[in-house]
């Protein structure tokens, strides 16, 4: 019978796509052109549920960011977190202060820390070794999701050590997976117009191999919605593709929306507010799961797209919603208006509402707990109770002011 796609561009792809074949580039600027959004995500649905079923995975994560000072806070004009150490705003906590923030998770079923920041010029990788091995001694059940492949370089450099040898430092310390931030999109002539002194593609491909080649997992992503082209797009994707053909170790494919305020990149490009369309949005997750096909799972940003579009999202090619995210910071300094966490409850709701079944998993997609149907969290919550989903917590009474 095959599956429905009104335009025909799309038929020979989903003769592909139901053979199980790989996609080509033109397959994939194809996908891009089209206006048949729910042929697309026909296409995407079917592949997904190949891999995953009706699994929708996501985790108990706290989000800690140590600094926001950063040394490219005049060069990457699309950020909206980073400050100069002098700036207004700008922060650095003391292991103490991340130690404290990380104790919500003795309360709650946290079970991953994901720790990025800024480029500080003066943080040595001690203050980070000494941050992952005194979380894990107070917290030795929740896995560490750690720096950027940008981060890793930049202590490299620093140091005077080669990112192999900060990569084994880490991992050495407790570090179980890295996430895929700083990525952006690897074409050239968006990345000098993105961040001309950021890391380069070959170099952030080459430290997720090098992690890949010493069994560390990590995750990768796309920035999407501000000057790249198509072509860009399905250029960044296959490299990606390629990388993981020669070295598995991507867990999660994360496509991440561009968000214009409070940043130079969206006052010179006259935007504010949402800068993606939810077409758009849906579409990068569709394509996401039909190219890279290799890459096991594809997670949408809930708190970057909204929830609305998350669960729409399901429906898509994606499998994995993000997590509880306990305290997101960076994506609402870029005027994100979704709540800053989401209770695990919810969480768990959230996602059987959409039709699918909830997989709590760990950092590396082990299942640490399903839900079946006679599950008390599923019940609906009385209109009395509390919606911890649109809760913002006093940041300054969490961890103190900080420091530059």
């Amino acid at each position: 019978m095959g599956i429905s796609v009104s335009d025909p561009a799309l038929t020979p792809i989903s003769a592909k796509v139901e053979a199980g074949e790989r996609l080509s580039s033109d397959d994939a600027l194809a996908l891009f052109d089209t206006a048949d959004l729910l042929g697309l995500g026909a296409l995407a649905h079917f592949a997904n549920r190949r891999l995953n079923g009706d699994r929708v995975f996501f985790s108990a994560n706290q989000h800690i960011n140590p600094t926001n000072v950063c040394i490219l806070r005049k060069n990457c004009v699309f950020c909206s977190f980073a400050r100069s150490p002098k700036e207004e705003g700008a922060y650095l906590r003391s292991l103490e202060e991340v130690y404290h923030e990380a104790e919500a998770a003795r309360n709650s079923p946290t079970r991953e820390f994901h720790i990025v920041g800024g480029l500080h010029p003066k943080l040595r990788l001690e203050y980070y070794l000494d941050m992952f091995r005194g979380l894990k001694e107070r917290h030795p059940h929740v896995q560490i999701k750690a720096l950027t492949a940008v981060e890793v370089a930049n202590l490299a450099r620093i140091e005077k050590m080669s990112t192999v040898d900060v990569l084994l430092a880490m991992r050495d310390s407790g570090v179980d997976t890295l996430p895929g931030g700083g990525a952006e999109v690897f074409g050239v002539g968006v990345r000098a117009a993105l961040a001309d002194r950021k890391l380069i593609a070959d170099d952030w491909l080459r430290i997720h191999r090098e992690a890949h080649d010493m069994d560390m997992f990590t995750n990768c992503t796309m920035l999407y919605g501000h000057v790249e082209t198509m072509a860009d797009r399905v250029g960044h994707l296959a490299m990606l593709r390629a990388l993981q053909d020669e070295s598995p170790g991507f867990l999660t494919y994360i496509p991440l929306a561009y968000h214009p305020d409070h940043n130079e990149l969206g006052e010179r490009l006259g935007r504010t507010g949402t800068a993606t369309t939810g077409f758009d949005d849906l579409k990068n997750i569709a394509i996401g799961r039909l190219f890279l096909d290799n890459i096991p799972h594809v997670k949408t940003h809930w708190p970057m797209v909204t929830p609305f579009l998350s669960q729409i999202a399901l429906e898509f090619g994606c499998d994995d919603v993000e997590g509880t995210v306990v305290y997101e910071r960076i994506y609402h300094e870029a005027g994100a208006e979704t709540p800053m966490m989401m209770a695990y409850d919810d969480l768990v709701r959230f996602i059987r509402a959409a039709g699918k079944d909830p997989v709590e998993r760990d950092s590396l997609y082990k299942t640490l707990r399903t839900f079946p149907d006679d599950d008390p969290i599923l019940a609906a919550p009385s209109a009395a109770d509390d919606h911890p989903t649109q809760a913002t917590p006093d940041l300054t009474r969490l961890v103190g002011t900080g420091r530059a």
